[in-house]
């Protein structure tokens, strides 16, 4: 070739340098949805390409991309590819299709390289929910922007804590008149600079904040006036690398921080937690100052998780009157009509978690609260279960129920009908669930530090936290880290440790920029620095990696990656350490014996990292953060980063979205690519996908090694749910949101079954989902002619664990027959215990019947792709979500 094109001209007007290499990816792209499989060729025609325009124009001449666009068409029809070609033109006009619909969300006349980056659909959710919008209604903020807010934000503590600025030992002293900055923030506004980054007066007041609380310490070496200075002259503008650095990894949807750092950071409110938990006393000033705390926490964006058990029970006497007291329930309704006017937005019901514990006498009332239509719809519940409970359930014994407010024994009922409510209500309408209380404390190693165990979690149940603390969590979307090593999938786990390591300092980093809503709030977060690192994409990065969701081989890629990330954040939270000092009550902690709050810590032969070396510097340095890991819902964030939800199995591989001019269809990004590869991509058989529940089980076009990895939520027996959730918590520090999906025809034993199974595997809470079961009916998202055309049964992997557990607890054998399924038809067997009283049954004389399917649409956008995931009711269109986390 006798030269060479040197540059292009982009959409945008900008110019830069010419890439052959793109061409090359185009043409075979285009070739590979038609069946073509040499990238040689794609090679050979890009070098036809650039010659064909250095001929015509010259090698000076500066194309446009789509004059570029013209003469690859023209190149592969002369050729003879018209396949090819065709591919190639109908990508062309979907792309720009797409184009208008990304500029058109955006509210922009055209789009730079980050609005490209991300799907049709994830700026659809970060306009709904995230970009900045004026007055009227219009967006105003493209999606670079606001993560270059949220990444400053995030740097900015890198300054604070700095060598030449930070002196973790304490002992300074520096002027702390800082009032005039606070009223003069607007005279700060876009004026200092971090590089190229601008602080606007939001960033600039949280840093204001943050220094006057370290300083207090004694731990700042400069005053704020010289560190100001200090900014302007560009010292610390080597920081402007690691604002660089968390805008790429967000930018590339390796991870995103959960939906309130991503809508606060940089900006007035800068209430960066979702996660909060309140504490409620036997009083009535107690209980008016919990209405008053939800409505400040609900206000800022956040939800709270609440245990009533403190408060007497209904009828017990009231000493100030010598009345009879309303009870709890009571309590929960005023809580429930503050979440309701404040609303969140207008749109979001508040998201509230209301606890009560299985000993008190109102327990019973607090089952069947959710029974009615239209109640409590600001509440999730559950019933915290301890290890006396399942010791009465176990022998067979009555169980006491406990005035909380006389320590006395109200009654006793029998456990199994107790049990047998519990799992009656969440059969029929998903509520309540239950909190493993023992589980969650066995290995509690701040129970000697805060004074006694766990009893309250956030609203989604994934954080157990004291009262008054709060955590701030983000998720690395792990379907970006398989990479093509040798010709073949494989996970890169250097770079996952690495961006592990990077996202935990970004969260301990939150914590000192965050505002929190109430001064209680603050202490305590900060006493343990708790922060929630988790992960999403997991059922993407299975398909990838060829590796089904309930297989062994599935469920030994979970608890490796779950061991990674939980030992890589603490290896950053040692460092940090070091660097920052330790949180406030770790020399109270059982760390400093060597304690761990894992299961997996405790059975070596489940390691592949060495914990003994990561226990010697744990012990050497002590933490920064008092746990670290988490698995939360992610159903917004996982639509930006456009990956499957949090650790759930895809909900379905594709549906068919209907809008005004027609119909289209979701389908998961890697199937997508799959059936391309293998030339079986066409709308008919993605509209066979969508009338099969979403689901390539029992279709005949597709082959048996898709179908063997490509399985969703309801190709997965519940049974092997429970052993994912139970694999991943063995190496989580807190707990993990997940929804076990059950079928509509799965009976109340089952759920009782599902309880144990949690129990016994360690599982530190269980939300189980009946199809059908919520009044709120979210939609089965598969169309009106959708037939399920398969079973399913329990991997072997499943039953291999439940024979081993009823072996390890012969007391189960009392009520679990482990039968190995030999066919389809057949399934576990459940010897159910007798009960006393039965709650009532749908359609047999009692109050309350099974209810009809009401297929909900989205309050934000209307579309009726409502499901539940995680936990959390979410739109797969726009994002919206009834979790305040995701």
């Amino acid at each position: 070739m006798s030269g060479s094109i040197k540059y292009v001209r982009k959409r945008d007007g900008r110019v830069v340098e010419f890439d052959r290499e793109r061409i090359v990816n185009a043409i075979f792209k285009a070739a590979k949805s038609v069946g073509g499989k040499d990238k040689n060729i794609a090679k050979k025609l890009a070098g036809e390409v650039e010659s064909y325009l250095v001929k015509e124009f010259g090698e000076d001449y500066i194309p446009s991309v789509e004059e570029i666009q013209d003469i690859v068409e023209k190149v592969l029809i002369e050729n003879g590819h018209a396949k090819t070609a065709k591919a190639f033109i109908l990508y062309r006009q979907k792309k720009a299709k797409e184009r208008e619909e990304k500029m058109k969300i955006l509210n922009k006349k055209s789009l730079d390289d980050v609005d490209k980056r991300f799907s049709t659909n994830a700026l659809r959710v970060l306009a709904s929910r995230y970009l900045i919008r004026n007055e009227n209604g219009d967006v105003v903020e493209s999606p670079s922007e606001l993560f270059q807010r949220v990444a400053v934000t995030i740097a900015i503590p890198e300054i604070l804590y700095d060598p030449d600025v930070y002196d973790k030992k304490g002992g300074h002293k520096v002027p702390l008149k800082l009032s005039h900055y606070r009223k003069n923030l607007d005279r700060w506004h876009n004026v200092l600079t971090i590089g190229k980054y601008k602080l606007t007066k939001w960033h600039f007041e949280r840093m204001l904040s943050a220094y006057e609380e370290l300083a207090k310490e004694g731990k700042m070496k400069l005053s704020f006036g010289e560190i100001i200075k200090a900014i302007i002259d560009g010292k610390f503008n080597k920081h402007e690398k690691v604002i660089d650095e968390y805008y790429q990894l967000m930018t590339n949807q390796d991870f995103m921080p959960n939906s309130p750092t991503l809508i606060n950071a940089g900006r007035k409110l800068s209430m960066l937690s979702a996660c909060f938990t309140l504490d409620v006393d036997d009083d009535m000033e107690s209980i008016m100052k919990l209405a008053r705390d939800v409505a400040l926490i609900q206000k800022a964006g956040g939800g709270c998780g609440m245990n009533f058990s403190k408060i007497r029970p209904a009828g017990d006497i009231v000493g100030s009157t010598m009345g009879a007291a309303s009870g709890p329930l009571s309590f929960m309704r005023i809580i429930d009509t503050v979440s309701d006017v404040i609303k969140q937005g207008g749109v979001r019901r508040a998201a509230n978690m209301g606890i009560m514990e299985i000993w008190h006498p109102d327990i019973e009332g607090f089952i069947s609260m959710k029974a009615k239509d239209g109640v409590f719809e600001n509440f999730n519940i559950s019933v915290g279960i301890w290890k006396d409970f399942w010791e009465a359930f176990r022998q067979g014994k009555p169980y006491p129920l406990v005035n909380p407010r006389t320590n006395e024994v109200m009654k006793t009922v029998d456990p199994k009908d107790l049990f047998h409510q519990i799992s009656y209500y969440a059969w029929l309408r998903a509520d309540p669930g239950i909190i493993l209380m023992d589980n969650i404390n066995k290995r509690n190693v701040l129970e000697r530090a805060r004074g006694g165990p766990v009893r309250v979690t956030n609203p989604c149940g994934e954080e157990p936290l004291y009262p008054y603390e709060s955590c701030n969590l983000a998720s690395i979307n792990v379907a970006n880290f398989v990479v093509e090593k040798d010709g073949k999938k494989a996970f890169d786990w250097e770079r996952f440790r690495y961006v592990a390591r990077k996202v935990a300092r970004a969260l301990d980093n939150i914590i000192t920029m965050n505002r929190y809503p109430i001064p209680e709030i603050d202490k305590k977060t900060k006493e343990t620095r708790r922060i929630g690192l988790g992960i999403m994409g997991l059922a993407d990065a299975l398909f990838d990696l060829g590796l089904r969701y309930n297989s062994k081989e599935g469920y030994e890629f979970m608890s490796e990656l779950a061991e990674n990330l939980t030992y890589y954040a603490y290896k950053e939270s040692i460092e940090m350490a070091k660097e920052r000092g330790v949180f406030p009550l770790y020399p109270e902690t059982e760390y400093v014996n060597g304690k761990m709050p894992i299961e997996g810590f405790y059975d070596k032969s489940l390691w592949t990292l060495d914990w003994d070396a990561l226990i010697k510097e744990i012990k050497k340095t002590g933490l920064r953060n008092a746990m670290v890991t988490t698995c939360p819902p992610t159903g917004s964030v996982s639509m930006i980063a456009d990956t499957s939800n949090g650790i759930e199995p895809i909900f379905a591989l594709v549906y068919e979205k209907r809008v005004t001019v027609g119909s289209f269809f979701y389908v998961d990004r890697v199937l997508e690519r799959k059936l391309k590869e293998l030339g079986l991509y066409n709308d008919e058989i993605l509209s066979k996908i969508a009338r099969n529940y979403g689901s390539v089980q029992g279709l005949d076009e597709i082959p048996e090694e898709i179908k063997r990895v490509f399985v969703t939520s309801m190709d997965i027996h519940w049974v092997d749910h429970i052993i994912a959730q139970a694999v991943l918590q063995r190496w989580i520090t807190d707990s993990i949101s997940k929804t076990i999906n059950m079928p509509s025809d799965v009976s109340v034993e089952d759920i009782k079954q599902a309880y144990l199974i949690a129990h016994e595997t360690g599982c530190k809470g269980v939300t189980v989902y009946r199809d059908g079961s919520k009044a709120r009916q979210v939609l089965n998202i598969t169309s009106e002619e959708r037939e399920k055309r398969f079973k399913v049964k329990p991997s072997e992997y499943a039953m291999e664990v439940l024979q081993r557990i009823v072996n390890e607890n012969p007391w189960l054998a009392e009520f679990i027959t482990v039968v190995k399924p030999k066919s389809i038809t057949e399934k576990l067997v459940i010897k159910v215990p007798e009960v006393k009283k039965l709650a009532p049954a749908g359609g047999s004389g009692g109050e309350y019947v099974v209810p009809a399917e009401v297929h909900e649409t989205c309050p934000v956008c209307g579309s009726d792709a409502v499901v539940y995931e995680a936990g959390c009711v979410v739109c797969k269109d726009c994002g919206w979500s009834e979790c305040i986390i995701s």
